[in-house]
């Protein structure tokens, strides 16, 4: 408006760090985090024990502004303090996969050039193992430990600063070092790596902070809500619902072990409300013996993504009494960019067609600026038909500042001034998103294209299937044809035939599978199945049919 004068007082940088401060005061009383029978903190004394840990990062380790500071543990409350401590002394936190080994982790560890390492008991040979691996390097990363709060046996002799330590020598004085712009990276996390080496997304307060308050919105997270933490907070920092929780006053709920039984009893334990997982976590619920499956004590939301969810383990989700949500999106985006937002007359729908519709990936939150489905060559967005595919693309300030050290990579990846995901898809007549495969796993077989995803959901539609994968394995003659692995549940035999033979009644023949192999399916920590490994191990069967003869 013409003669208005900005006043640079109002501009604050957005940071979450704000979400765990005003936290401190309006619920400050009220358990901020639960963990085990005999651990609980309240809102005041989440927010001093953070101070004093951020205190300690710039007294102790001279930890500087953007400063990378490593962590490695389950979800525990040490684990969660850190997404508010780290931040708090200026510095980057950079949340490691328990999973990974010593080669991975000391990979990792010198590409951030991380400071220090923050590692819980049970991974401390994993820990010492990288920084083995890494003392030819000038600089080596400094141990912090994190022992068994209970105080078991498993909790090493070793001579390592102790996370109380650094409690005890913090000061509730030390001045939070806020971020001078609100685009200054907040946390560096990797890619899970199922299709190519792992990448550095680097995501900014502001990011963060908006995510947060979109994750809030799409959760339908009231405050004082209480979160199951059964998601890895490793894992776009638990889709950014670390910080979210801070801003609504909620109550964690940590978990060291995902077990079915462990989340029954968890929610029963403490009225959980919120929860959040990647379709094998459902799964895994679902499949659960009938003893474990404990009544819920009132209304549970279950926020899914990280990978298509097969409409047949919604429906098992919603006969167990649970609310999901489906939400899409990848570490570049902070975790969840779309969600399946549900309409009310879908409620009249039979069952299974509102399990498909909430299989779609839907559209952008409202911290999200824009998604679209778009020809990746001519940059034209594809007709919502539900046919015609094309890649997802997505833009907005909840979209990475970049790849660390590696502008090639990221100039690929905003090319055009779009984020490509990778993933293809298509859009319903109502706008909705629906991912068909990503780009790498499209099966391409005489010359028609199968989407993995829509042969995978009818696998999963056989009663004795717990998991399947589908990818693509070399012909002669087809190019491709789709190969199945499976997973069944316990106890359960199925001859090979007879679920090809299950899928060529429930599909077109060229995309049923020509093959079907039962074994364990590797995964990441985040339950997504590792389809690189998968595609090896097809490409190391060789051909089915001979050059010019072969029928579907």
């Amino acid at each position: 408006m013409e003669g208005t004068i900005r006043c640079d007082a109002n501009y604050v940088p957005l940071t979450p760090i704000s979400f765990l401060e005003r936290s401190a005061v309006v619920y400050r009383d009220r358990l901020s985090v639960v963990y085990d029978h005999h651990v609980s903190f309240t809102w005041r004394q989440t927010r001093d024990r953070c101070l004093k840990i951020a205190s300690s990062l710039a007294s102790r380790f001279h930890i500087a502004r953007h400063d990378v500071v490593a962590v490695m543990a389950p979800n525990i409350p040490e684990m969660y303090e850190l997404h508010f401590a780290v931040p708090m002394a200026g510095a980057v936190l950079c949340c490691l996969n328990i999973r990974h080994d010593s080669a991975m982790v000391s990979t990792l560890l010198k590409h951030s050039s991380a400071r220090l390492l923050f590692v819980d008991y049970q991974f401390i040979d994993v820990a010492k193992g990288a920084i083995d691996i890494m003392k030819s390097m000038s600089t080596v990363p400094q141990l912090v430990l994190i022992p068994d709060s209970s105080g078991g046996s498993l909790q090493p002799k070793l001579e390592i600063t102790e996370y109380q330590t650094l409690l005890d020598m913090g000061s509730l004085d030390f001045e939070i070092r806020r971020p001078i712009d609100e685009c200054d990276p907040i946390a560096l996390n990797y890619t899970s790596g199922t299709t190519s080496s792992p990448k550095g997304v680097v995501y900014s307060h502001r990011g963060a902070y908006l995510n947060s308050l979109a994750t809030v919105l799409l959760n339908d997270m009231p405050s004082m809500s209480v979160y199951l933490w059964t998601l890895p907070m490793f894992h776009c920092n638990g889709w950014c619902l670390t910080w979210a929780l801070a801003a609504q006053g909620g109550k964690n709920v940590c978990l060291r072990e995902v077990t079915a039984k462990g989340i029954f009893e968890s929610i029963c334990r403490h009225k959980v409300t919120h929860m959040s997982g990647a379709p094998t976590v459902l799964n895994m619920m679902i499949n659960a013996p009938t003893t474990e499956q404990l009544p819920l004590p009132g209304k549970v939301l279950v926020m899914t993504g990280g990978a298509p969810p097969p409409s047949q383990v919604l429906f098992g989700m919603e006969q167990l009494g649970f609310d999901v949500c489906h939400g899409y999106g990848l570490t570049e985006t902070y975790g969840p960019a779309t969600v399946c937002t549900w309409k009310p007359e879908w409620n009249s729908l039979p069952a299974d067609a509102r399990a498909t519709i909430k299989s779609r990936q839907g559209l952008n939150h409202l911290g999200l600026e824009q998604s679209d489905v778009k020809d990746p060559v001519t940059m034209k967005s594809v007709p919502w038909d539900a046919k015609t595919i094309g890649e997802v693309m997505l833009r907005g300030n909840t979209v990475m500042n970049g790849y660390l050290k590696d502008t090639k990579a990221t100039q690929e990846a905003f090319k055009d001034g779009w984020f490509r995901s990778g993933d293809l898809g298509v859009r319903h007549p109502d706008g909705y998103i629906e991912l068909k495969d990503r780009s790498k796993d499209i099966i391409i077989s005489g010359g028609e294209n199968i989407s993995t995803i829509e042969v995978e959901s009818v696998l999963f539609r056989h009663p004795d299937v717990l998991e399947a994968a589908v990818v693509g394995r070399p012909d002669d003659h087809w190019g491709e044809t789709p190969c199945a692995f499976v997973k069944l549940k316990e106890g359960y035999k199925l001859n090979g035939d007879d679920l090809i033979a299950f899928c060529r009644k429930n599909l077109p023949h060229y995309m049923a599978p020509r093959m079907v192999v039962y074994e364990e399916l590797p995964k990441t920590s985040t339950g997504k199945t590792q389809k690189f490994v998968l595609r090896e191990k097809a490409k190391a069967m060789g051909s089915l049919s001979s050059k010019g003869k072969s029928k579907l």
